[in-house]
């Protein structure tokens, strides 16, 4: 059995280009963002890897990038399920926010602690660990069942979002995580054992 699970964060949105706050905000990919899912699905497709099902959040940018992956791979009608439960984290009041102007109206300190806490969230939003409890009893009840079944499981959405699964299949710790950085369109492919722990990780990077 394989119990194949791959994360991809997606590529780079037109707001992250911008400098802006994102989080439950809907912009799409930039070109760049395009070529860096077209680059994780030539990776994949290099592994020789396929799937049996695809999950993405309810945002344009991780739903894009889902999508040029499984074209990437020659899967372009597999069965993909969208659910806000993997949407990024929700910045609340910084949300379209340019961080240069953020950390002018708030201080340098108070933002850095916003954005890399573990549970201090931002006004009207949500902590890493506020996502981590949205996150992590989805992937539990719907995407390791499949995976631990033999299922070849896509997951295609956002840096914190994707960091909440990392925490947990790589074992760290709230004081690590924070600071876990993952790449724009750059595959993470975890092989699972019966138990659900992690046998095999391997990064497909690819060059920028």
């Amino acid at each position: 059995m394989d119990r194949l699970l791959v994360l991809v964060r997606h590529g780079q949105s037109e707001w992250n280009l911008k400098n802006l706050f994102t989080g439950w905000k809907d912009p799409g990919l930039t070109e760049l963002g395009v070529e860096e899912a077209v680059k994780g699905a030539a990776q994949l497709k290099k592994e020789g890897i396929q799937f049996d099902i695809a999950f993405t959040s309810a945002l344009v940018r991780a739903q894009k990038t889902c999508e040029l992956i499984l074209e990437g791979v020659g899967q372009s009608n597999l069965e993909t399920i969208k659910d806000q439960a993997l949407n990024e984290r929700d910045y609340g009041d910084l949300s379209g926010l340019n961080k240069d102007d953020a950390r002018k109206k708030w201080g340098e300190e108070q933002v850095h602690i916003w954005r890399r806490s573990y549970d201090v969230p931002p006004p009207g939003g949500e902590s890493l660990k506020d996502t981590v409890a949205r996150v992590l009893p989805y992937y539990i009840q719907v995407i390791q069942p499949r995976v631990l079944r033999g299922e070849r499981v896509l997951v295609a959405a956002h840096g914190n979002s994707l960091r909440a699964l990392v925490m947990v299949l790589d074992g760290l710790s709230a004081q690590k995580i924070p600071g876990v950085e993952l790449a724009t369109g750059v595959p993470l492919v975890y092989r699972l054992n019966a138990d659900s722990t992690v046998a095999a990780k391997k990064i497909l990077t690819f060059d920028s």
